[in-house]
């Protein structure tokens, strides 16, 4: 999964290995820490949909983060699927603020939305871009640096 981020994002991910000494921690850690997202990815060898309990667990760690959570799953001889919670999406949508609700609303992280790898990474670049377009209106520079 970390050879797929580089590959669509450009950004370097290792693996957490204090996820396994400590709990609420994702499984790849990306090299740029303002990444918006914990990422926690199963594969498994049989099965359908996301167990809830893994939705749980990265919400737990995107919590002590301060981050979202997103999970990468997938079973075996079927394609990979990205969860994330619909907010994100709400955010890109009204980058300017959500007139039609309270400035405070955020919704539950039980509501999140499911989708294949493209649409996933499509929509994880333009998080990016926007938060890279809000840190430059703020005078803050963000910068990655990918090894050839």
């Amino acid at each position: 999964m970390a050879t797929c981020l580089l590959s669509e994002l450009g950004l370097v991910f290792k693996r957490d290995l204090e996820q396994y000494r400590q709990g609420d921690r994702g499984d790849l850690i990306c090299q740029d820490m303002d990444f918006p997202f914990v990422v926690e990815c199963k594969a498994y060898q049989r099965g359908t949909t996301a167990k809830p309990a893994w939705w749980d667990q990265v919400c737990k760690a995107a919590t002590a983060a301060g981050k979202q959570p997103l999970l990468v799953y997938k079973y075996d001889r079927a394609p990979w699927r990205w969860r994330m919670p619909a907010q994100v999406l709400i955010n890109l949508g009204h980058p300017h603020g959500n007139h039609s609700m309270r400035d405070d609303a955020q919704l539950d992280w039980g509501y999140a939305v499911e989708m294949d790898t493209h649409t996933a990474m499509t929509l994880i670049r333009e998080v990016l871009a926007h938060r890279d377009t809000e840190a430059g209106k703020a005078g803050i520079t963000t910068t990655v640096d990918v090894k050839e």
